[in-house]
C-alpha cells in the first residue's frame, strides 16, 4: 500500500527550549547592617577562605556586627546540606558567600543563597568576571531573578595576596549595597558593556 504524502506538513522543533519557572522574590533588604549577625558561608573553593576573612575584616572596621559566624561546606560543586542551611537561617541577619569562580561552584552558590533569600536572609553570593553570564542564566532557570551578585576580577585561585586585597575591596562595596538592595541591574549592565564572551 503507497502512503499518500500530499497532504502531509513537515513539523519543525526548536531544540532549544525553553526556561520556565515561577517567579521567587529575593528577601526583604535591609536598611542598615549595625547590629546585625553577618553569616559567612565558604564553599571551600581555593583562595575562598582568604577572600572571605579579608572581607570580614574590611567590613567588621566599618559595621558593627553583633555576631560573625564562619561556616564551610566540603563540597563546592553541590549545594549546601539542608541542615547547614537551616543553621545559617537561625543563626544570622544576613549572609555572605564564595566564591562563584567556575561552572559547578557557580550553581552551588547561586542555589544556596537562594535557599537563603527564600526564608528572608539576604545573600551576597561573590563571582567572578568570568561567571556572570552563567548566574544570569542560572537565577533564570531557578526564578529568583532578582538576586544580584558581588563581582570581582577574574581569576581567584592562583592570585598574590595584593591581588586578593584588590578583590576584597570589590567586595566591601557590593556586598553592602546587595544587602540593601541597591546592587540592581548590575549583573545585566556588566554583561552589556562586556566587550568579550563569556
Amino acid at each position: 500500500m503507497l502512503m499518500n504524502t500530499q497532504n502531509l506538513q513537515p513539523r519543525v522543533y526548536d531544540p532549544c527550549g525553553v526556561v520556565r519557572s515561577v517567579a521567587i522574590p529575593t528577601a526583604e533588604r535591609v536598611n542598615t547592617l549595625d547590629g546585625l549577625r553577618l553569616g559567612v558561608l565558604d564553599n571551600s573553593k581555593w583562595n575562598a577562605n582568604k577572600l572571605l576573612r579579608g572581607a570580614i575584616e574590611a567590613l567588621g572596621k566599618e559595621i558593627g556586627f553583633s555576631d560573625v559566624h564562619y561556616y564551610v561546606k566540603h563540597s563546592f560543586s553541590k549545594d549546601a546540606a539542608p541542615e547547614l542551611i537551616e543553621k545559617i537561617i537561625e543563626e544570622n541577619d544576613i549572609v555572605l558567600t564564595a566564591i562563584g569562580d567556575c561552572g559547578s561552584c557557580t550553581s552551588g552558590c547561586l542555589r544556596d543563597a537562594i535557599a537563603l533569600e527564600k526564608q528572608g536572609v539576604p545573600t551576597a553570593v561573590i563571582v567572578t568576571t568570568e561567571f556572570v553570564k552563567e548566574t544570569v542564566l542560572t537565577r533564570q532557570a531557578l526564578g529568583m531573578t532578582e538576586l544580584e551578585p558581588v563581582i570581582i576580577s577574574h581569576p581567584v585561585s592562583s592570585i598574590t595576596m595584593e591581588e586578593v586585597a584588590q578583590r576584597v575591596a570589590q567586595i566591601f562595596t557590593q556586598a553592602q549595597a546587595v544587602w540593601k538592595g541597591e546592587q540592581a541591574g548590575v549583573a545585566d549592565t556588566y554583561l552589556k558593556g562586556r566587550k568579550t564572551p563569556d
